[in-house]
């Protein structure tokens, strides 16, 4: 026990660390406890999740097929039209298409989406993109916070669970609809001496043909009613018996039937260090918990909490918060998972909705607490205007807390 917690412990610093790539880490991670007997290999068979990789790798391909045909740039293009070029439409708009792109695909997978339109916007209305980027990738954190596949914590708990993607929305929808709306409006406030556009600027944003940014109209026609269709069928995946991973990956496959885009080309498009990083992350997780140091965690919370129901809710909610700011929240949510189900998530939903909330708000703390904080960070760079850790954090720290108080308020309301 004590040799699989050692080597979780420097797993997780170095994933914090940034120092080494992170899929890197847990590979080494689930080899280090396989080559030391930690884990015998039957064992990480079993305790890795290929509902999650499933529904990932499906998602992924339908994403990456859809983004070429230039629909995301379009609807970027459209939000700075329809909101005229007036500051706090615009941001309202991005924030609130990333949001809600964010809860139907996936956070990273948006904010990679998004951010580029973003710098293009900005060089057209003349203005400082770096707080609309911010303020993205936090709707973006918020937004994906609202369904079962828009944010990886919550893809892990439906895995864990078996959890439906209806009950993931009527649960956690209303307090990230709130909580957006909430954090949107006071970072605007906060950044609106930065988000000034002039009358000339807004006639050019104006003046760009949105209908040019669709690349290919006959693959569009093709590929996106298949994306909107798997949506929809995601809403009644518990009354048809099927899983998560199966209607992703039953799109995916009949994506790849009409797309006329080389299976090949699309296949390497997945991002296959994502996916082996949940590998190791699942095997590392699996070593503690047939150890017993997850036993050992779950026993240490409950003496704390005295069994109380409410002090385990908050309990969770708020150590989440707390733990996926230090560290990314997709391994610490792996690791609480088998937590929270020996606390009572076995037999109340309740502590995995609190789970959720903690993880996915707690992405927004720190510039690594959220695989699409750091991708935001990798393409300010790239596009020569960088974020520094504690330029997110000042507003990322607020926005945390803000939204936690709420969730908690809504916790307390809805499951007390």
């Amino acid at each position: 026990m004590i040799l699989s917690v050692v080597i979780f412990a420097v797993a997780l610093a170095l994933i914090a660390s940034e120092r080494v790539d992170r899929t890197k880490v847990a590979m080494v991670g689930a080899i280090a406890m396989l080559v030391t007997y930690t884990l015998e290999q039957e064992q990480a068979i079993e305790a890795i999740d290929f509902n999650t990789l499933g529904l990932l790798a499906g998602m992924m391909i339908m994403v990456k097929l859809t983004e070429h045909t230039g629909v995301y740039n379009w609807l970027a293009i459209r939000a700075g039209q329809l909101s005229g070029g007036r500051p706090l439409a615009v941001t309202f708009a991005l924030a609130g298409i990333t949001a809600l792109l964010s809860a139907f695909l996936d956070n990273l997978t948006t904010v990679l989406l998004i951010v580029p339109m973003t710098f293009l916007l900005a060089d057209a209305l003349d203005f400082d993109p770096i707080p609309l980027v911010i303020i993205e990738v936090i709707a973006s954190n918020l937004g994906g916070t609202a369904t079962l596949i828009g944010d990886p914590p919550n893809i892990m708990i439906a895995g864990a669970t078996g959890l439906s993607f209806v009950a993931f929305i009527v649960n956690l929808a209303p307090i990230a609809a709130l909580a957006w709306a909430v954090v949107t409006a006071g970072l605007y406030l906060a950044y609106r001496p930065r988000l000034q556009i002039a009358p000339e600027a807004r006639n050019r944003v104006m003046a760009l043909d949105a209908g040019a940014a669709i690349e290919d109209p006959a693959e569009l026609r093709r590929t996106v009613p298949i994306l909107v269709g798997t949506i929809l069928v995601f809403f009644a995946h518990k009354a048809l018996h099927l899983e998560p991973a199966t209607v992703a990956l039953g799109g995916a496959t009949l994506m790849l039937l009409t797309t006329t885009r080389p299976i090949e080309r699309a296949l390497s498009e997945i991002e296959w260090p994502t996916l082996f990083f949940f590998l190791g992350l699942f095997v590392m997780v699996g070593a503690l918990e047939a150890t017993g140091a997850i036993d050992n965690v779950a026993e240490g919370i409950a003496s704390v909490t005295q069994g109380n129901r409410t002090a385990e809710l908050m309990g969770i909610m708020w150590v989440s918060v707390i733990g996926s700011a230090l560290v990314d929240n997709i391994p610490f949510t792996a690791a609480m998972i088998p937590v929270v189900e020996d606390l009572g998530g076995d037999h109340d939903d309740a502590y995995w909705w609190a789970l959720a909330l903690g993880a996915c708000f707690g992405g927004n703390a720190t510039l690594v607490a959220a695989a699409a904080n750091v991708a935001a960070a990798g393409l300010a760079e790239r596009a020569g205007r960088p974020i520094t850790f504690v330029t997110f954090l000042k507003a990322g720290v607020p926005a945390t807390l803000v939204s936690t108080l709420l969730a908690a308020l809504y916790v307390a309301l809805r499951y007390l």
